[in-house]
């Protein structure tokens, strides 16, 4: 929300995308999920800007390797950095920005530089059903109401401390119900 609050136009294509692929008429569910791409993108790029874990979870070398020129003899601690993965400029351009149109036509070229659960077999098992849930909470907050920030001030994306480095600042934002949603959805509840 804090990264859709700071740029309002990848907020109105979302929600775009929601109108003319859910409709107005019915809540978003998770059958829909699918079939919202663009959603799919900003989680993408959020997960890629601001992964779960920035260090994924050790791992122990089972053979001698060279990585990268480094030889790694067998039985090292190997801590893979996803957050510096997911912003080195070699990977990819413009790193720090927040772009989620960097994933359109890419389905399955960016899966090996996109790690936020992990990769390969020990990648984190309940990646689908966080990318599902994440998805429809996200959806569902964007077809219900209507977000603003507190302030003209972008909001503070600084990280704290921590394993999962939370925000610095919680994010606080104003919301309003969506007129389409009272008259529509609210009143069949």
């Amino acid at each position: 929300m804090s990264l859709l609050l700071n740029d309002p136009e990848v907020m109105k294509n979302a929600l775009a995308e929601l109108d003319n692929i859910v409709g107005q008429d019915c809540l978003v569910d998770e059958v829909d999920i699918h079939k919202l791409p663009y959603l799919h993108n900003i989680i993408n790029e959020v997960l890629r800007l601001f992964p779960p874990a920035p260090l994924l979870v050790p791992h122990e070398s089972s053979e001698d390797y060279m990585i990268g020129g480094f030889n790694v003899p067998r039985g090292t601690m190997v801590l893979v950095n996803a957050w510096a993965i997911q912003r080195d400029p070699k990977v990819w351009d413009d790193p720090t920005s927040f772009k989620p149109e960097r994933y359109e036509g890419l389905e399955g070229d960016h899966a090996y530089r996109l790690l936020p659960f992990g990769l390969g077999r020990r990648s984190c098992p309940s990646a689908g059903l966080a990318n599902r849930v994440v998805g429809l909470a996200l959806a569902a907050l964007l077809q219900c109401f209507e977000w603003e920030r507190v302030s003209e001030e972008p909001v503070d994306l600084l990280e704290g401390m921590g394993l999962t480095m939370p925000k610095k600042q919680p994010l606080e934002a104003m919301c309003k119900v969506r007129e389409c949603m009272i008259a529509n959805v609210f009143a069949q509840l």
